[in-house]
C-alpha cells in the first residue's frame, strides 16, 4: 500500500468537500455583500437586516444544488468502495 494512493484520496476528498462549501457559501457571501453596499448607501445600520436575505440565499442555494452535491458525494463514495482492493494490494 503506498503513500500518493493516500494522499491522492485525501486531495479529492479535500476538493470534493471545497467544491460543495463554495456552492453553499459563495451564493450568501454575494448577497452579504449586496446587502453591505445597500446599508452603507442608505445609511441604514441595521445588524440583522443582512441575515434575513444571506439565510433565504443559502437556503436556496441547498435547495437548487442540493441534489447535484449528493449526487457527487455517491459518485465519490462509490469510486472510493470500488477502489478498496485496488489499495489493499
Amino acid at each position: 500500500m503506498e503513500p500518493e494512493a493516500f494522499v491522492e484520496l485525501f486531495q479529492n476528498a479535500l476538493f470534493q468537500v471545497l467544491v460543495m462549501v463554495s456552492v453553499i457559501i459563495i451564493p450568501g457571501l454575494v448577497v452579504g455583500l449586496v446587502v453591505a453596499i445597500f446599508q452603507a448607501a442608505t445609511s441604514i445600520n441595521e445588524q440583522t437586516l443582512s441575515f434575513l436575505p444571506r439565510l433565504i440565499a443559502t437556503l436556496l442555494a441547498l435547495m437548487f444544488f442540493g441534489h447535484s452535491m449528493t449526487r457527487m458525494l455517491m459518485e465519490y463514495f462509490f469510486r472510493l468502495v470500488e477502489e478498496i482492493p485496488h489499495l489493499l494490494y
